[in-house]
């Protein structure tokens, strides 16, 4: 059986898709482990989640640095520590700058509650509703330094109804959120993806045991 790749993840919160992927890791042929939790903001929900999952926990708070620079270098510190291989941001509210993030390139998931590249930024189930839109779900894309943005691995589609508001809204989609972001880290540490240029593309087996790059089209996970 391969190594399990070696996991970190980044709150700022309640911790929810954190905790989603704290149930994935526990099957046994789930290919990723996660290590560490940190957490920007001390004392929130995430990090009990964690530890009640006996993930170590600690928290860089980035108000106790003088600068953005200074912030990462401790989240690397941290990361590092912890043998962290790919790195998740699971409701991680911090913009990082570039260098961090080449630092972690192609190795660093984020999700995002809209079809990217719509409706990128905050408030999104309200501005989706403004707009008159009939479908919106939920993207696992990796990091890049602008916000919102980078290669897409993964996407789930949720309709949008007559009467939403808000509120039912979110709450469908974070409900996708929750199995989309699973089946992504899956695609990942499992080298199922993999990055061409800047496109994501899936490694397919053939049927004479040999591997043939074609574009990654995941399945939508379960009707909503």
């Amino acid at each position: 059986m391969s190594t399990k790749r070696r996991v970190g993840v980044l709150i700022s919160g309640r911790g929810s898709n954190l905790q989603a992927l704290i149930d994935a890791a526990k099957a046994p042929d789930y290919p990723a482990k996660l290590v560490l939790v940190v957490s920007n903001v001390p004392d929130v929900q995430g990090l009990t989640r964690a530890e009640v999952a006996g993930i170590p926990t600690c928290t860089v708070n980035h108000r106790d640095f003088p600068s953005r620079e200074a912030f990462e270098a401790a989240l690397d510190e941290a990361l590092g520590g912890a043998g962290a291989e790919l790195l998740c941001n699971a409701g991680f509210m911090r913009l990082l700058t570039e260098s961090f993030v080449s630092r972690w390139l192609n190795r660093h998931l984020n999700i995002h509650p809209s079809l990217l590249p719509a409706f990128k930024g905050l408030d999104t189930h309200a501005r989706v509703l403004n707009a008159g839109a009939t479908i919106t779900g939920c993207t696992v894309h990796f990091v890049r330094a602008a916000m919102d943005d980078g290669p897409i691995v993964a996407q789930a589609a949720v309709p949008i109804h007559a009467d939403d508001t808000e509120e039912s809204l979110a709450a469908r989609v974070l409900a996708a959120e929750h199995r989309l972001y699973p089946h992504a880290l899956r695609l990942v540490a499992s080298g199922q993806v993999t990055m061409d240029g800047e496109r994501v593309v899936g490694m397919l087996e053939g049927a004479d045991g040999t591997y043939e790059v074609a574009l990654f089209s995941p399945p939508l996970p379960g009707n909503f």
